[in-house]
C-alpha cells in the first residue's frame, strides 16, 4: 500500500519442529541500518529452517490462503499444538506515524471429515488437515499525541465469534445479519485452514461496514504485505534446480501495480508459455542481467524465441529455450553450473531487497552452490547499501566476516530457548572464529554446538563396513 512500510521485527516459536521455545529479533541491536538482516547459523537440525517455516505460516496467514497439512506435522511430538507470535512494525511516511503490530495465534492437526460422507471409512484412509485458532490481532500507536495502549482488534480466544466486545459491537451495530455472517465465516476459515483474521471474508464484511474505522488501514497493510511483499524462498527451490527446472520469482511494478509470480521454466528442454509469461520472464531476466554480468563477469541470460504456437485454450503461446551468453558463446543455460543457477533463481528478489524497504525475503539454505566469497560480498553490499530486510539460513561462515555481528544469530542445543546472540564479542574480535572457539570452549550462556567425538565416528565407520562386509 502506498505510504505504507511493513517489517517484521521479531518471532516467537513455541512447540514447533523442534523448537520447544526461541525467540528470535531481527533487528540489529547494535546500530542502525536502513537495511534488516539476520543471518542464522547452527549445526545440523537445530532450528534453522523451522524459522523459515514459521514465515511461510505468517505468509500464508496474511494472504488467506489455506496451510498445508504437511505443516501441521511439524508440531512438537511432545505436544497438541504449535503457537507463534510474530512482531511487526507498520509505518505510515504520510501520517508520520508507526505501529507495533503482534500478531499471534496457534496450529494444531485435526482429521478432515470433509474427505468422507460415511461413519465407516476405514481408519486407513484417515485426511487430516491443518487448524489455525486462537488468532489474536493486536496494536500501538506511535505518533505526534504520544504512545497508545496496546490493545486487541480480534481476539478469537474463549469467543464465538471474535473479541473484544466493543471492536465487534463497532462492526456488526447489532446487525444480526452480519453477526451470522461472522460466525459463518469463522467456520468457514476453520474447514478450510486458513485464517479468519485475515480471511477474504471476514475482510469482506469490514470492507462494506467500517469503512472509516476498525483500523482497516492496518489490516489491509498487513494484507498486502502478505500478498505482494513477503517472499519465502526454501529447499525446493535448490530441488526444483536439481531437477532441471529454473524457478524465477519476482515482483516488479506495472502500472502502478505490484505484480508477482514465480515462473519454473524447464533447463534441459524447449517449452511453450503463454505471451504474457513470456513478456514477464523477458522483462524480469533485462533486470537481473544487469547485474549478473557485473558479479559473474560478462554473464547474461536470455529466452531464446523459437517461435509461435497454438494452446490448448487457442491463444497464442511462444516456444522457448533459456541460455547464457559469455565470450560471444551462446549455449542452453542447463550446461551452467549449479551456482550460477542458484544466483539467477533468487537475483531478482536480491534486487528488490536492495531497492525498496517494505520487502521481506527469507531464504533457507542460501549458500547452497554459492561461491563462498561473492556470497559474503553480496550481502556485505545488501547489508551497508540496501533498504529491505533479508533473512536466511547457512552453513557457510564467510558471511560471519563480512557482516555486522548485530546481523547474525545462532541456534542453540538448548530446545527450551533456541536461538541466541553470541554475548562478549569485542569489535577487534573476527566473528567466525569467536563462533569456532565457542563451540570448542562453549563460553555461552546456551551451548551452541553439541559435540561429536572423532574416535567414536572413526570407528563407528569401521563397524559398519565390517558389518556391510566392505
Amino acid at each position: 500500500m502506498e505510504n505504507m512500510t511493513v517489517r517484521l521485527e521479531s518471532l516467537d516459536i513455541h512447540n514447533f519442529k523442534n523448537v520447544k521455545f526461541g525467540r528470535l529479533s531481527f533487528e540489529n541491536p547494535r546500530k542502525y541500518f536502513a537495511s534488516s538482516v539476520l543471518g542464522l547459523y547452527g549445526q545440523n537440525g537445530s532450528g534453522k529452517t523451522a524459522v523459515i517455516d514459521s514465515i511461510t505460516l505468517l505468509k500464508l496467514a496474511f494472504s488467506g490462503q489455506p496451510i498445508p497439512s504437511i505443516l501441521a506435522d511439524y508440531i512438537n511430538v511432545d505436544s497438541d499444538a504449535a503457537t507463534m507470535r510474530y512482531t511487526l512494525k507498520v509505518s505510515n511516511s504520510k501520517t508520520n506515524s508507526e505501529y507495533h503490530v503482534i500478531y499471534e495465534f496457534s496450529l494444531r492437526k485435526e482429521e478432515d471429515v470433509s474427505q468422507h460422507n460415511a461413519d465407516d471409512i476405514n481408519a486407513s484412509s484417515e485426511h487430516f488437515k491443518a487448524t489455525i485458532f486462537d488468532e489474536v490481532l493486536s496494536y500501538t500507536c506511535i505518533c505526534e499525541n504520544g504512545k497508545t495502549k496496546m490493545l486487541p482488534v480480534i481476539d478469537t480466544k474463549n469467543t464465538e465469534i471474535f473479541g473484544p466486545a466493543t471492536k465487534l459491537e463497532t462492526l456488526t451495530n447489532d446487525n444480526k445479519a452480519v453477526l451470522t455472517d461472522l460466525l459463518v465465516a469463522k467456520k468457514l476459515t476453520a474447514a478450510t485452514s486458513r485464517s479468519y483474521c485475515f480471511s477474504k471474508e471476514l475482510l469482506t464484511i469490514i470492507r462494506a461496514n467500517c469503512k472509516e474505522d476498525y483500523h482497516l488501514n492496518i489490516i489491509e497493510s498487513l494484507v498486502h504485505y502478505g500478498n505482494f511483499e513477503l517472499f519465502v524462498i526454501n529447499t525446493t527451490n535448490s530441488g526444483l534446480i536439481s531437477l532441471n527446472a529454473l524457478p524465477l520469482t519476482f515482483r516488479y511494478e506495472n502500472n502502478n501495480k505490484a505484480a508477482i509470480g514465480n515462473i519454473a521454466l524447464p533447463l534441459n528442454s524447449t517449452a511453450t508459455v503463454p505471451e504474457n509469461i513470456y513478456q514477464v520472464a523477458e522483462r524480469v531476466l533485462a533486470d537481473m542481467n544487469v547485474v549478473l554480468e557485473k558479479i559473474i563477469p560478462g554473464l547474461t541470460i536470455s529466452i531464446k524465441n523459437l517461435g509461435n504456437q497454438i494452446l490448448k485454450d487457442g491463444n497464442i503461446g511462444i516456444k522457448i529455450q533459456l541460455v547464457s551468453h559469455k565470450n560471444s558463446k551462446e549455449i542452453p543455460l542447463q550446461y551452467e553450473s549449479e551456482g550460477i543457477k542458484k544466483i539467477i533463481s533468487i537475483l531478482h528478489l536480491l534486487i528488490i531487497i536492495y531497492n525498496q524497504s517494505s520487502i521481506t525475503v527469507a531464504i533457507d539454505e542460501l549458500d547452497s552452490g554459492v561461491f563462498e566469497y561473492l556470497l559474503g560480498e553480496l550481502l556485505r553490499i545488501i547489508s551497508e547499501k540496501g533498504k529491505g530486510q533479508l533473512i536466511f539460513t547457512s552453513h557457510n561462515l564467510r558471511p560471519l566476516e563480512t557482516l555486522d555481528r548485530g546481523f547474525i544469530a545462532f541456534t542453540t542445543t538448548n530446545p527450551s530457548n533456541r536461538y541466541i546472540r553470541l554475548a562478549n564479542v569485542k569489535s577487534n574480535h573476527n566473528l567466525r572464529d569467536f563462533y569456532y572457539r565457542d563451540i570448542v570452549l562453549g563460553e555461552q550462556s546456551e551451548e551452541v554446538y553439541e559435540p561429536t567425538n572423532n574416535y567414536e565416528i572413526a570407528f563407528a565407520f569401521r563397524e559398519a563396513g565390517e558389518s556391510s562386509g566392505s
